[in-house]
């Protein structure tokens, strides 16, 4: 099933108070660390196949294929509505940039499941028994109902991948843990590196 990989890295960050995808991580980038994941499960050939959603200017130094979000100040749904009608795949792998514990092997598997759901979306299911609209393979097919959602200014994508009927798939808790703020990036750096996470 041919498919393609998107991160998206267009958010303010004001919490943090610097941009989260440009944040020091394994040696690189948080948003390169997660763009290497998504490109693996997407296309482990070609691994620098995935495109960043965000602004050209802040993230073109990386390398990466950037695109600049078509409907900014729309938020996520922006995001994810630019993606959608820019691929040219039908299952389209879509991920936050400040999800550092996601993994290949989750993410095709909500592949696989997307290959027989019959549903347009598979979003993984968080540890609040909620789905995590930013670690989700969307079809298409999602792109007219997602237009119609920001053109009636329902932007929460929780909302909306519920109203599509989307498979929720369990994934371990701590895999979608993210962050806003100093601190609680200072705390999840801290957790990665005790003697337990390295056991």
């Amino acid at each position: 099933m041919q498919s393609s990989g998107f991160v998206l890295a267009g958010g303010a960050s004001r919490r943090m108070g610097q941009p989260k995808a440009l944040l020091p991580y394994r040696g690189t980038t948080l948003v390169e660390h997660i763009a290497k994941i998504v490109s693996e499960a997407v296309d482990p050939v070609a691994p620098d196949s995935v495109i960043l959603i965000g602004d050209p200017e802040r993230l073109g130094h990386l390398g990466l294929q950037v695109i600049p979000d078509e409907l900014p100040g729309y938020g996520p749904a922006g995001g994810v509505y630019t993606a959608l009608k820019m691929t040219k795949t039908d299952w389209n792998v879509l991920v936050a940039c400040d999800m550092p514990s996601i993994s290949a092997p989750m993410l095709r598997e909500l592949l696989r499941r997307a290959e027989t759901a019959e549903r347009n979306c598979v979003a993984a299911l968080g540890p609040y028994g909620q789905p995590e609209p930013l670690c989700s393979v969307y079809h298409r097919r999602c792109l007219p109902a997602l237009a119609r959602s920001i053109r009636d200014k329902q932007l929460r994508m929780r909302d909306f991948v519920k109203e599509i009927g989307a498979v929720w798939v369990p994934v371990d808790k701590a895999t979608l843990a993210n962050f806003n703020t100093p601190a609680e990036w200072a705390e999840f750096e801290a957790k990665q590196s005790s003697p337990a996470e390295l056991a």
